[in-house]
């Protein structure tokens, strides 16, 4: 039993570093991503990944109403309604009206929308793919675990949400 609670006591710190690493890697991402869309001569872009990923979401599906975009992110719809209302009066986004449905309003982008998703896709490609070669020295039981303790985490802070006040990125 000792030696059960000292290794979930190591994977819980090994967890928390994971998550300060993590942090600090979005950083980098964003940092990444603002310092090549400088070099592109990109004239704006969100001042954060989740709004990048908003436009990323739309520009895969568009047109797309809120309440897909807060699914397809697992976001709440009161988060992507606020993103998305910034990203409107940045004129990263448009919305728009489907002619059978004239109550559901549907998001697009615009060209200086167009522009963040196209880097975007470029970019996060290259991350995808160092991601998926990270896991190649894993076995198909490990990727189930791994897989596992990834769905665990996701339903316990589901089940948990962040207090009310808590910032949302």
């Amino acid at each position: 039993m000792e030696a059960d609670l000292t290794l979930r006591q190591l994977i819980y710190g090994q967890f928390i570093h994971f998550m300060h690493l993590n942090e600090q890697r979005m950083e980098v991402e964003f940092r990444e991503f603002a310092d090549k869309a400088r070099e592109l001569n990109l004239t704006a872009f969100p001042n954060n990944l989740t709004s990048i990923h908003v436009i990323d979401c739309i520009g895969n599906n568009e047109p797309i109403n809120n309440t897909s975009v807060a699914e397809k992110l697992n976001l709440s719809k009161a988060s992507i309604t606020k993103i998305s209302a910034k990203l409107l009066e940045e004129g990263f986004i448009k919305r728009s009206r489907l002619n059978d449905n004239k109550k559901e309003v549907y998001f697009s982008l615009t060209p200086k929308g167009k522009e963040v998703f196209e880097l975007h896709e470029t970019l996060h490609g290259i991350q995808e793919s160092k991601f998926l070669r990270s896991l190649n020295s894993f076995s198909e039981t490990e990727l189930h675990t791994i897989l596992k303790f990834f769905q665990t985490m996701i339903s316990h802070w589901n089940a948990n949400p962040l207090p009310k006040g808590a910032k949302n990125r």
